[in-house]
């Protein structure tokens, strides 16, 4: 029986914390679903089929991973696709405080569902979506590319400079 899992999230814009996570969740399953969430009542920075498209360049590279988007409970999606392996980043106890309480609501909702905590590499600690959108807005987006490629995937420089 195949294992696999799911890694949801916003990826707003997608980060080198996120494909770090994503090339080592894949060295542990069989199939791994990068799943772009999409909440209607939330505001995002990049539209949809931009993080979509920021995603499959960055994980373009990695045989077992698809990509799919996704808008619902990220359970139903995994029994849709028979995930029982939810994989979740984990930079701080922040992060720790909040993921247990979505492991716990995800477990109640799907029983099957075990939800797997990888913590982030020294490298890409203090990486983030947050930090990225605020070097944007700043407007480093056209000469600070070597700033950016200390925080996304080279792939998806040019769907930063060119969305915004």
């Amino acid at each position: 029986m195949k294992k696999i899992a799911v890694f949801a999230g916003s990826f707003d814009p997608f980060t080198l914390g996120h494909l770090d996570i994503v090339r080592r969740a894949a060295s542990l399953f069989d199939e791994l679903y990068v799943l772009l969430a999409v909440n209607a009542s939330k505001k995002y920075y990049f539209d949809e089929a931009t993080r979509a498209e920021m995603v499959r360049k960055a994980v373009a590279g990695i045989p077992n991973v698809k990509v799919d988007v996704y808008d619902g409970l990220t359970v139903d999606f995994m029994k849709r696709v028979g995930a029982k392996y939810l994989v979740r980043g984990i930079r701080g106890a922040a992060d720790v405080e909040y993921e247990q309480t979505v492991a716990w609501n995800n477990k109640m909702l799907y029983p099957e569902c075990e939800t797997l905590f990888l913590s982030s590499a020294p490298e890409h600690l203090m990486v983030s979506s947050t930090v990225v959108r605020e070097l944007l807005k700043a407007g480093i987006a056209g000469e600070g590319r070597a700033t950016l490629a200390k925080y996304v995937p080279a792939d998806v420089i040019p769907l930063l400079t060119t969305s915004h």
